[in-house]
């Protein structure tokens, strides 16, 4: 007798889990993805700035103890009707292969494809901007901070073009983009003070963004202390910035004119993907475009619709609860699909799960650099700051990777870097 078909669209933070967990004697379970791997997000911007390496920052979705099939291919749409999806496969540079659709059916449908960077339709971004995704995105951005500072070094490079190669432009103030700053205002002070002695002055950092404050997640003291920390290491904060256009060379902001870069880092938020605009089913109305469910994470049907369907499910940045509306985190992400796993794998016992899905807040921790760091409040407590906030978001680079291997791996490679300082020229 087969199993039934379960497909989970998308490898992400919960796609993964999905796949690490779903009862496979239980299930056919079919992972359908662009991408074999799945990334650590919260730890990109370390790896970039060489607090270890990439492939502690990812985790294949293929795995000898992991007994799902995988299917490289982006999920084009889904026929209800027939109970299928539409597949293209992911192969940028084969477009005879991409051009080779088929169709996959399911029994459980499980949508999880995430969002993609939201550009804001701002001219030129696409074409010159880096993001941070992936560990391809970390691995482009390392490649070009060194390709800059080398270029910078050259006896033929005139101060004015140093600095101008030099500056790192990150638009967007939120964690990821504070994060990021302060990692690379780390490696700054530290590495590259001793490998690019005749350039590394010239290396400067802004954070451009249209909110009157960054890190407007945080309550107003602790994004007041995180503003007031990172402009007392010289890194620019540029709010209510309005970027009209950007070109290869410059930002184009409104009132302040051409603002010339060597990197552009475009971290501002998420837009949904093709394949939920496409979808004819309930979504969000307002903001980022969501899938809508109910407090099971069944997805509801068609606009206007309070019927949902019984055998598709949504979850992680691409979908929410209706009325219960949660952020795109990993954390969500992560404890929705522990709620489905345990849904799915006690269907057949003698307990099936039967209670909605709720959430377990847990606190917005973010990096500020040198050993810095906020800690948002949680009910009574006041949110704090130090050294203190900095360990316990540091520590979120063991708690998130999901093997021993890895965590051990980490743990070695600070404690090698302590020791001896990174390898980042190596790597």
């Amino acid at each position: 007798m087969s199993h039934p078909r379960l497909v989970v669209v998308g490898s992400g933070w919960a796609g993964f889990y999905l796949a690490e967990y779903l009862s496979t004697t239980t299930y056919s379970v079919t992972i359908v993805s662009p991408r074999r791997t799945s990334a650590y997000t919260p730890l990109l911007a370390s790896a970039a700035c060489g607090l270890f390496n990439f492939y502690l920052a990812e985790e294949p979705v293929r795995s000898k103890t992991r007994k799902c099939r995988f299917i490289k291919a982006n999920v084009l749409g889904v026929d209800f009707g027939s109970k299928s999806v539409h597949c293209a496969p992911a192969f940028e540079d084969d477009d005879t292969v991409s051009d080779q659709v088929f169709e996959l059916g399911y029994d459980y449908l499980v949508l999880a494809p995430g969002c993609s960077p939201n550009t804001f339709e701002t001219p030129g971004v696409a074409e010159n901007a880096l993001f941070m995704k992936n560990v391809s995105d970390a691995m482009a951005m390392r490649k070009l901070l060194f390709d800059l500072l080398e270029k910078a070094s050259l006896p033929n490079c005139p101060p004015e073009r140093k600095r101008e190669l030099l500056h790192v432009a990150i638009v967007g103030g939120g964690p990821t983009g504070v994060e990021i700053t302060a990692e690379l205002d780390d490696l700054a002070q530290r590495e590259l003070k001793d490998l690019y002695p005749e350039v590394a002055e010239y290396l400067r950092i802004s954070i451009f963004d249209v909110a009157p404050y960054i890190l407007g997640a945080y309550d107003q003291k602790l994004h007041e202390y995180a503003n007031e920390a990172l402009l007392r290491r010289n890194i620019a904060i540029e709010t209510n910035s309005r970027i009209e256009k950007v070109d290869k060379h410059a930002l184009y902001i409104k009132d302040k004119g051409r603002v010339p870069y060597g990197m552009l880092l475009w971290v501002t938020g998420n837009k949904a993907t093709p394949l939920v605009m496409d979808l004819d089913v309930r979504k969000t109305e307002k903001g980022l475009v969501r899938i809508l469910t109910d407090s099971h994470l069944r997805v509801f049907k068609s606009k206007g619709s309070d019927e949902v369907y019984d055998d598709i499910f949504a979850l992680g940045d691409a979908a929410d609860v209706q009325g219960a509306s949660l952020p795109t985190t990993a954390e969500v992400a992560v404890q929705k699909a522990k709620y489905l796993v345990n849904f799915f794998n006690s269907r057949h016992s003698a307990h099936p799960i039967s209670m909605p899905f709720t959430y377990r807040e847990t606190q917005l921790v973010s990096y500020i650099g040198s050993h810095d760091g906020i800690i948002a409040g949680k009910g009574d407590r006041e949110g704090w700051t130090g050294r203190s906030a900095w360990l316990a978001w540091r520590s979120g680079s063991v708690i998130w990777t999901r093997s021993w291997r890895n965590r051990v791996v980490i743990l070695l490679t600070w404690l090698v870097n302590a020791l001896f300082g990174k390898e980042i020229a190596k790597m």
